[in-house]
């Protein structure tokens, strides 16, 4: 992986783990030959973290979706709403798990930041919808 503070913590945990458990663990620092060859590491990097960017954005559409079918059935309930948090709870912490794995900036990832804040926005809606509901009865 990339020489880049955000996995030293990952890195100090595995070596841990490995040590406890009577494992050997062997860290090289391994460097390209040339400018192609960074690169190369670059671009196979960022297509994996742009891979993982797509799954998200699909779940974010899943999640758009799901607040559209309560909205059309009228299912305005406390249970459902927390459902819903707890879908967006996820959604946050893929999305920094992701943002913090992605130190090449994958082209898809600004579209992940602006999908995350349109899903907490509908959020927020439902929420209002729920206890708008709730107070009518």
């Amino acid at each position: 992986m990339p020489d880049a503070p955000v996995f030293a913590d990952g890195i100090t945990r595995t070596v841990q783990l490995a040590e406890r458990g009577d494992g050997e663990v062997t860290m090289l620092t391994a460097a390209g030959r040339g400018e192609p060859d960074s690169a190369r590491l670059e671009a196979m990097f960022t297509s994996d973290r742009t891979e993982e960017w797509g799954e998200f954005l699909s779940d974010c559409a899943k999640f758009d979706a799901e607040i559209d079918k309560e909205i059309r059935n009228a299912k305005y309930t406390i249970a459902e709403l927390e459902e819903e948090e707890h879908s967006l709870e996820r959604l946050r912490r893929w999305h920094r798990e992701l943002a913090a794995r992605d130190v090449f900036g994958a082209p898809n990832a600004a579209e992940a930041d602006q999908r995350l804040k349109h899903c907490t926005e509908r959020l927020a809606d439902y929420t209002e919808r729920v206890f708008a509901a709730l107070h009518q009865l």
